[in-house]
């Protein structure tokens, strides 16, 4: 070969080894992770087609959730459940909820509780009431004192059909049959013989079953509280063309606390009204 034809061919192979070095750099620079990180998720290419399932005994490792798709969302705060009228009977004399008025005769008539027992809290007679409903006098009387009104006794608690009889009997002949409906309940319809009721006087002993039991200490502790304790005061001075009854700040009916809380937060007093029942100012017959 001639000088000058090696002279040639050493100067195009340099060129060429240039272009190729150059070209391969250029591959490397175009394929690095950089490139593929910078892209946005609109810029992915398009799929041709389903990516196909692993076949079974792969050795190829299943994809790793992402930690949007693996955590779990914080759990709802519990919504207390709404109050359920519908939870208790009305009609069913055991039931706590039993409304007995004018209208609302105990069925039966002559129903007896079968769980008595007497509380231990001062009383005029040894009182019997309903077992939950002794509970819960103890504990008011106790938080009562505690809070400074002052102490209270039971005056009257359970009465049986027969007792209610010569009570509602003896106030008949006293002051006459209109005077006993206004202020007794004839028997089988006394929220007494239920075993719920019970007529409250202070100690020492001043205004028993008189209005002015609402003006003293313990009256006013027990309008203001009672609803704690499950009680609610069932003949309220307003409320008599509804209940039937006069005005009797020392008469609280046991209905428990969830009702009793129900209707001191929305203000309603009366049994009658809260449950929808009519007015029941009279007898009806």
């Amino acid at each position: 070969m001639s000088p000058r034809l090696a002279s040639s061919r050493s100067v195009f192979v340099v060129p060429l080894a240039a272009v190729l070095a150059a070209a391969l750099l250029a591959s490397c620079s175009s394929a690095s992770p950089d490139a593929s990180a910078s892209r946005t998720p609109s810029e992915s290419p398009v799929s041709a087609g389903p990516t196909p399932s692993p076949q079974a005994g792969s050795a190829e490792p299943e994809p790793e959730s992402s930690p949007a798709e693996t955590e779990e969302a914080p759990p709802a705060s519990p919504t207390p459940p709404a109050f359920d009228a519908t939870a208790r009977s009305i009609d069913d004399p055991s039931s706590l909820w039993v409304v007995s008025d004018k209208l609302r005769p105990l069925d039966p008539v002559d129903y007896a509780p079968t769980d008595l027992v007497t509380p231990d809290v001062a009383s005029q007679n040894p009182p019997t009431l309903r077992a939950e409903v002794a509970a819960a006098v103890v504990e008011m009387f106790a938080a009562g004192e505690a809070e400074g009104a002052g102490a209270f006794q039971v005056q009257s608690a359970y009465r049986s059909y027969a007792l209610q009889v010569d009570v509602y009997g003896g106030y008949v002949q006293r002051e006459g049959q209109a005077a006993a409906d206004a202020q007794s309940a004839r028997p089988g319809f006394s929220e007494h013989q239920t075993g719920l009721a019970l007529d409250i006087s202070p100690i020492p002993l001043s205004c028993p079953l008189k209005a002015c039991f609402g003006d003293t200490t313990q009256g006013r502790w027990l309008a203001d509280n009672a609803w704690r304790f499950g009680f609610l005061l069932r003949y309220p001075v307003d409320k008599v063309e509804v209940t039937g009854f006069m005005y009797e700040p020392w008469h609280f009916r046991y209905i428990g606390p969830e009702l009793a809380t129900e209707m001191h937060e929305t203000g309603v007093t009366t049994l009658e009204e809260f449950f929808g029942l009519p007015a029941a100012p009279d007898y009806a017959g």
